[in-house]
């Protein structure tokens, strides 16, 4: 079997991270399997092994990879684009907080997907203080949090309940309550 060059499984490597950042956020941590990954990323099973420690350190590293994939332009737009069907809809391409907090609640303390998801809060948090209004340091962490888990748990009961007409009713109520 002829081996790949480093820049082919650098490659495979980013794609194995992408494939797994979007299926993690839609069939969770424990929804998808190392091999389910690797087939969906078009790779042998085998090769897993070669460039991953485990399954925890691939989910860790499609956390970041998911969440540097959000957070673009004003606060205004953040919210618009958060507070969205579209994002409540497409769960794999949306932000990994709202996809994986049960998950992650469920993880160990001090596990590395947990710590992601922890940086991940206080970076999502932060990119909101920096955004609000000028206010106090304080003032603004806690708007933060209050709009951060405003947009989360509104994305987070969207998906989860089974009237369109309900998770549209939660995503406009959120909006409301952020651009007051």
């Amino acid at each position: 079997m002829p081996r790949v060059s480093q820049e082919q499984a650098k490659l495979n490597r980013q794609r194995v991270v992408e494939v797994a950042a979007t299926l993690f956020r839609e069939r969770g941590l424990h929804g998808v399997g190392v091999a389910d990954i690797m087939a969906s990323a078009g790779l042998t099973h085998g090769g897993f092994y070669g460039q991953f420690a485990n399954k925890e350190a691939l989910a860790a590293e499609a956390f970041d990879i998911a969440l540097d994939e959000e957070n673009r332009g004003d606060l205004d737009t953040l919210v618009a684009n958060y507070l969205s069907l579209g994002h409540v809809r497409s769960p794999g391409r949306g932000c990994p907080l709202a996809a994986l907090a049960n998950d992650v609640a469920r993880e160990p303390p001090g596990s590395p997907v947990r710590a992601r998801f922890t940086r991940g809060v206080e970076r999502l948090a932060a990119l909101l203080s920096n955004l609000s209004p000028r206010a106090s340091k304080e003032r603004r962490k806690q708007r933060s949090l209050a709009a951060l888990s405003t947009l989360v748990g509104a994305v987070v009961l969207a998906r989860a309940v089974d009237d369109d007409a309900l998770a549209e009713d939660l995503i406009k109520a959120a909006q409301a309550s952020l651009t007051a």
